[in-house]
């Protein structure tokens, strides 16, 4: 029932705990061995998402989408030794009639993902309905159904979001937390509603037994975008960009579909939130190397001898390789300068907007944004 929030709080805390100062040994250690960048910065936040799509959560649905890109873009700015962590998202909803008793209606959306295109389109695909919320239950699952990994220095973390109590269902939401706990896996938990009725239905308590936060929101706000003098400039640059990517096979066809479809979803709440998207489009963050030549080519697996001719889209179906290359080479190039623009256009954004904010805020996000930047500078993180 609380999925808007859980939005704007996941994507806040994740990138607090992830980051710790090496040990001079080590890094000195790392220096004489060579590590490259790359295998520095191979460490992991993940995060799962566990969404109440029960009756009466439409409020944080909509807000859920409405915060999504500007919170994804506040988590971008973060950085450890001057290094991003990689991010991936899952993403389950529970408490639904039409889901599956048996299964405690409950259901896996995503597994963990870094394409926040398909974050996206199933956060805009979600319902709600009438149906039992087992916390518990839903916890479980996703500990077990779910890649956590084997790196002690990944962050791992789930957001449960939701306003009943904690105790329903028939695993025991200690026996979940324990579970978490081995797995070095922290709940966060968020109660829609009044802070103490949260606290004596077990919602807190079941954050603390794995050192997590608990947060109580007003789940029915609504969500304040600020325009700035540089979104019409941003949204033309977003144009741009889109024109920079070289979908293959049948995959990239559906995906730069599915792009334009979340352009859209973002514009649904204003320039401002297309203004959001666009931003995250540019960072590190909006990763399409599955469908897109110009992201496929940085992988280390990648051969251009494996394309098939019918993978390629029309235009560069009787080129050479040779000429595909240099294609994708000078489509790198664009899109490199557009987002660099971007960026630099969006410092004098974020200026801006910060200055309005001091006057209007959103209540969540701004809490979040507070909260994640405190527990980050306990983590060694700092914000550009």
């Amino acid at each position: 029932m609380k999925i808007l929030q859980t939005i704007a709080l996941f994507f806040s805390v994740l990138s607090l705990h992830a980051c710790k100062l090496d040990d001079p040994k080590k890094t000195a250690l790392h220096t004489a061995e060579h590590i490259s960048e790359t295998e520095a910065s191979e460490h992991f936040i993940r995060v799962a998402l566990l969404l109440d799509t029960s009756n009466s959560m439409d409020g944080l649905i909509d807000q859920a989408k409405a915060q999504l890109w500007e919170i994804v873009n506040e988590l971008s700015y973060a950085k450890c030794q001057n290094k991003q962590p990689n991010l991936e998202i899952a993403l389950y909803e529970y408490g639904n009639d039409r889901l599956h008793a048996k299964e405690g209606y409950l259901r896996k959306i995503l597994p963990f993902t870094n394409d926040l295109d398909d974050v996206s389109k199933e956060l805009f695909s979600l319902t709600t309905d009438g149906g039992s919320e087992y916390c518990g239950t839903v916890i479980k699952a996703s500990l077990e159904n779910l890649d956590w990994g084997n790196d002690a220095d990944d962050l791992k973390m789930i957001f449960i979001a939701g306003n009943e109590p904690f105790t329903q269902g028939k695993v025991d939401y200690r026996d979940a937390g324990n579970q978490a706990k081995e797995k070095d896996v922290v709940v966060n938990t968020i109660f829609c509603g009044d802070f103490e009725h949260g606290v004596s239905s077990k919602w807190q308590e079941g954050a603390q037994l794995t050192y997590g936060d608990y947060m109580a929101i007003n789940h029915d706000r609504k969500t304040v975008h600020i325009a700035s003098p540089y979104d019409d400039h941003i949204l033309q640059l977003n144009i741009q960009l889109n024109a920079t990517y070289v979908p293959y096979g049948k995959r990239g066809r559906n995906k730069i579909a599915m792009q334009a479809e979340q352009d859209a979803n973002a514009a649904y709440y204003g320039n401002e939130n297309a203004v959001s998207r666009t931003v995250s489009k540019s960072s590190k963050f909006y990763k399409n190397s599955t469908w897109d030549l110009v992201d496929a080519e940085e992988e280390e697996d990648f051969n251009y001898d494996k394309l098939k001719k019918d993978d390629l889209p029309d235009e560069l179906k009787d080129k050479s390789t040779a000429e595909i290359k240099a294609h994708v080479k000078k489509q790198k190039i664009e899109r490199e300068r557009i987002q660099n623009e971007i960026a630099k256009l969006n410092e004098q954004r974020r200026d801006f907007v910060a200055e309005k904010k001091k006057k209007s805020s959103n209540g969540l996000e701004s809490a979040m944004i507070d909260a994640l930047k405190k527990q980050g500078k306990k983590k060694n993180y700092t914000w550009n």
